[in-house]
């Protein structure tokens, strides 16, 4: 599993971040990283919700990597 974020889509609206803390940051200048891009088992659920959630479609969520 593999989440990206696309720098250029990306507005910095934070709902990612708000959903799964563990995977996602937003710093001081309003830029997300993704502090996890391969996230655990356990988290898939939640950042699936996450991708699905951006205003944007700033994200993505490949699963087969």
């Amino acid at each position: 599993m593999r989440v990206r974020v696309d720098p250029l889509v990306c507005e910095a609206n934070g709902v990612c971040a708000g959903l799964v803390p563990e995977v996602f940051d937003l710093d001081d200048e309003d830029e997300l990283h993704i502090t996890q891009p391969s996230p655990p088992a356990e988290l898939a659920d939640r950042v699936r919700h996450a991708v699905r959630s951006c205003p944007k479609a700033a994200l993505t969520f490949d699963e087969n990597s």
